[in-house]
């Protein structure tokens, strides 16, 4: 084994962000207010575009609306949510992309922000076998509790979550000759700068100029790429 391959999953891998998705479709549904899915994906979206996003508030209100619910309904929407809104917006380049790397022999895995429940299926129709997410605790009965287990894989929390990761796959960093790491997002420069290939996926303004500044690959994933433009920083 010589490379590892991390990916964000929201904006990176996927062209929408699957947990703002998520709530918009639990509003679908009649299981969470419009007006108070408005507000608070306004007031979050707005802190995370700033990268002052508090990551374990916002893991509370989103595990807490899977503590609203039974699991096996729950589990029933979010079948609905990846016919309907997730498979429709997968992306060609980002199969390529994953695929490149399966092929040189990579070890993959998604890390995100999004929580594990939405998260899961998506990773597992990419093909990706390994994810790490918001994990949420659950009771004796296997419901959602609303409360969040261990540290939130976001920001620097992402850098402690690979790490951990690692550790309990019985790996070291120094076991890759190369890591990379695709992300779209100035909240993850933390892991970005941690790893030997970072790359700026369809970036947005900070990470951009980071990357520009630095002179890391910038990638866009999206059905109007050029054929095999994934490939091109891989």
């Amino acid at each position: 084994m010589t490379s590892l391959a991390l990916f964000d999953l929201d904006h990176t891998l996927l062209p929408l962000d699957s947990e703002y998705e998520w709530t918009r479709y639990l509003v679908r549904v009649g299981a969470l207010d419009a007006a108070e899915a408005d507000d608070y994906n306004a007031r979050w979206l707005e802190a995370y575009q700033a990268g002052t996003l508090d990551a374990r508030a916002h893991a509370r209100f989103a595990l807490g609306l899977l503590a609203r619910h039974p699991r096996l309904r729950l589990e029933q929407w979010r079948a609905d949510f990846m016919r309907e809104v997730i498979e429709p917006a997968l992306l060609p380049d980002a199969a390529a992309l994953l695929a490149h790397h399966r092929h040189d022999g990579a070890l993959c895995c998604i890390v995100t922000a999004t929580c594990r429940f939405v998260a899961e299926p998506i990773a597992v129709r990419l093909g990706v076998r390994h994810l790490i997410a918001v994990e949420a605790v659950v009771d004796g009965s296997g419901e959602f509790t609303g409360e969040l287990e261990g540290e939130p894989s976001f920001g620097a929390g992402k850098v402690v979550r690979v790490a951990q990761w690692l550790q309990a796959q019985n790996l070291r960093r120094e076991a890759f000759d190369r890591i990379f790491f695709y992300s779209d997002s100035r909240n993850d420069i933390p892991l970005l700068e941690q790893v030997s290939d970072p790359v700026a996926v369809n970036p947005d303004a900070s990470l951009l100029a980071l990357a520009r500044a630095r002179g890391w690959p910038v990638l866009a994933l999206s059905t109007d790429a050029p054929a095999g433009a994934a490939l091109s920083a891989a």
